[in-house]
């Protein structure tokens, strides 16, 4: 039979309605060609999302994204702390200097560490106001902080935001454990500052030395993902954390991702984009018919990827839901699994990236079709098999899959292009043999 070479292939293209040569072949939108994605996250790592939650997943089969508080685990390296000039100079200067643009960093950033209970509320309230576009207002805070400071209004002691104390109960040990099981492990910085009140010595530590921590306890893997507390879109935060992680739950620039905050109250609705990052986070007084909703939007929309974002659990964290409503929830995911690819955070966004950027090749030859697939990532992070759909000759009625050692019996499919198979293949690796009869 003669050789068939197929050019490259850009892989987001439509089919259309002519037949497909056999080897044509295209990523599909989602692992498994599924509808959409769903993942599950969690912020902070409070206790009963591991002894209440965890096993829920586990027993439904559900890998999902723990975001955690690192200054806080027994045995981290990196804890909470302020660097910078002595804090008793910028007290001082606080007499006569009032808040502004060229101060206002370092006196938010030095707030939570005067050594005294409740300077550390003023620096979460100037984070809230800058993440809110009020900068006056941050100074002003920062200001009343300090005159308060001056005038001993405040009583010495270390105090610690609510977040950080819920998270403790839980070690490396138990983390390296639930990893193991599948689930991904992600950074929520040191100790949950508001990253928009932070200069940039202060940013970085929280970014960097979290990352360090789950460097060496865990493995480089887990390094990939990150979620800045608060959920903060302040660019300026943004921009150091994205020097530090490959992925943030808070902000991706990838121009074929239209992104909606768990904050926004918009819905996926008409875009132009490849893809829809669709986040959503149920409180309290979420309805649970709601909450299905929202799954129900994914699976018949084709475009988008619902991320979950979860706090407290059995009364332990912020906004903490009931295990029962949980269990009842994450079924109802599980139900929809032939439609739903249900996976981490870290490798959603891997499988997007990879497949946007990949290139495949095929070729026709004796009867068997060779497909390549390759993208230029960074392979210490981007090693996840994509699905391949190829289209294969008339004929066949079984097939397989032949990748290296790995051997695939896959189904031979139809529709209105031609005859398909469906099959995993590993990016940057050897050629893919498909075989039918």
């Amino acid at each position: 039979m003669k050789k068939l070479f197929l050019p490259v292939i850009v892989t987001m293209l439509a089919l259309t309605s002519v037949k497909a040569q056999p080897g044509k072949t295209l990523v599909t939108r989602w692992q498994y060609d599924r509808n959409g994605a769903v993942s599950i996250t969690w912020d902070d790592g409070s206790v009963n999302q591991f002894k209440v939650a965890l096993p829920i997943l586990n027993k439904l089969g559900i890998k999902s994204t723990f975001f955690i508080i690192t200054g806080q685990i027994p045995g981290s390296q990196y804890q909470g702390k302020f660097i910078g000039r002595p804090v008793k100079d910028i007290i001082k200067e606080t007499a006569t200097i009032p808040t502004n643009k060229d101060n206002f960093f370092e006196r938010a950033s030095a707030a939570g560490y005067l050594g005294l209970i409740g300077t550390l509320d003023y620096h979460y309230k100037a984070g809230s106001l800058i993440d809110a576009g009020k900068t006056e207002a941050a100074y002003k805070a920062i200001d009343e902080c300090y005159s308060k400071v001056r005038n001993g209004e405040f009583k010495p002691g270390i105090q610690h935001n609510d977040e950080y104390r819920d998270s403790h109960g839980t070690t490396w040990t138990e983390i390296k454990k639930y990893a193991a099981q599948g689930h991904e492990f992600a950074s929520h910085m040191i100790t949950h500052p508001r990253l928009a009140a932070l200069d940039e010595t202060n940013l970085m530590y929280e970014a960097q030395k979290s990352r360090l921590d789950i460097l060496h306890h865990l493995g480089v893997q887990y390094t990939f993902s990150a979620e800045g507390p608060f959920g903060t879109e302040n660019e300026r935060a943004v921009s150091y954390l994205s020097k530090v992680y490959p992925a943030l739950r808070n902000r991706m620039p990838e121009p074929w991702l239209k992104e909606i905050s768990r904050g926004n109250k918009d819905t996926p609705g008409n875009t132009d984009k490849e893809y829809v990052q669709y986040q959503r986070g149920a409180t309290t007084k979420t309805p649970l018919p709601m909450m299905k909703a929202w799954v129900d939007t994914t699976i018949n929309r084709k475009d988008t990827w619902l991320v979950l974002t979860h706090h407290g659990v059995e009364g332990i964290g912020w906004e903490a839901l009931p295990g029962q409503e949980l269990d009842e929830y994450f079924t109802y995911i599980k139900n929809h699994e032939d439609k739903l690819w249900v996976a981490t955070f870290g490798d959603v966004t891997k499988y997007m990236r990879e497949r946007q950027s990949a290139k495949v090749q095929s070729s026709l030859n004796n009867g068997k079709v060779t497909v390549k697939v390759s993208h230029p990532l960074n392979k210490a992070f981007y090693t996840m098999p994509l699905t391949l759909k190829t289209y294969v000759p008339a004929g066949w009625k079984k097939a397989t899959a032949v990748q290296g050692s790995k051997k695939q019996a896959i189904k031979v499919l139809t529709d209105k292009n031609g005859t398909y198979v469906l099959y995993q293949a590993n990016p940057n690796a050897l050629p893919v043999v498909l075989s039918g009869v």
